[in-house]
């Protein structure tokens, strides 16, 4: 009995994770089919969901520097958001080092206020970090997008990495300072490599942010060359080059060049 009761359970937790995977994957695949459409079949008052007739036009207009410089975009998104993501890993490993192991006077408030931090909105960065970036004389450039997604992520950070270094015993770092490390290369070669999971976790977090951000990418990029893919993907609506169909080409190129698949990575590592 117990065992079948167990198999039930089985079965209703994959058929609810399965009825869930469709519901969450169903608008991402008519995005999909409708980017197979034609400019006509895609706006039709009775609408399919395959194609009566495949066509790829759209993807050829998107990857057409004419219409829609989809290469310069992507290498603009990659940019900002590998670097952005490496800076707040590597200043995450050492704030959360900092107070997961050291002892030091006011290390529970620095620690209580990465709490504080979730009960704002980021929003509200927005205009003291356009004053100092101007201040700068780095607006309109990758630098200011990128200062902006490590301010954004890196509170998170701190907190993840932290609660990941605070899983790993006192006594391996001990034994490490016997056999002469110093702080640093017990970080760098003890430490870092004992959680390199929560790592992977915490870069595909941050990945996700800056590869997905409009809002602050809209603010500080004026420059259409400087434009990232989901700034250069909202200019489309307002351009004569919005055409049905290829907006769902450039999202769907969008989607799987930076976001999901990475996302899924990180999840199932």
């Amino acid at each position: 009995m117990a065992t079948n009761k167990r198999t039930l359970s089985r079965i209703g937790f994959y058929c609810g994770l399965a009825l869930f995977l469709i519901i969450t994957l169903f608008p991402f695949f008519v995005m999909l089919m409708t980017s197979f459409k034609g400019a006509k079949e895609a706006i039709s008052l009775h609408p399919t969901l395959l194609p009566q007739q495949w066509t790829l036009e759209h993807y050829v207009d998107i990857f057409n520097p004419m219409i829609f410089p989809f290469v310069d975009y992507f290498r603009n998104s990659l940019v900002v958001s590998v670097v952005s993501s490496v800076v707040a890993v590597f200043l995450g490993i050492l704030g959360a080092y900092a107070l997961s192991r050291l002892r030091f006077k006011g290390r529970m408030t620095i620690n209580a206020s990465f709490y504080t931090v979730y009960m704002f909105s980021g929003i509200l960065l927005v205009v003291p970090l356009f004053k100092i970036i101007t201040a700068l004389g780095i607006y309109d450039t990758e630098m200011a997008l990128i200062i902006t997604m490590v301010t954004q992520t890196l509170p998170t950070a701190v907190f993840m990495l932290k609660s990941y270094f605070d899983t790993i015993p006192d006594e391996i770092e001990e034994a490490a300072m016997m056999d002469g490390l110093n702080r640093l290369q017990i970080i760098f070669r003890i430490t870092v490599p004992l959680a390199m999971s929560g790592l992977i976790s915490v870069f595909v977090y941050c990945f996700m942010v800056a590869w997905n951000d409009y809002l602050f990418a809209s603010i500080f990029l004026s420059s259409a060359s400087n434009f990232t893919l989901p700034v250069g993907l909202n200019a489309l609506f307002s351009t004569p080059d919005y055409i049905w169909g290829r907006d769902d080409g450039g999202l769907t190129g969008d989607r799987i060049a930076g976001g999901d698949y990475v996302c899924a990575f990180g999840t199932f590592y």
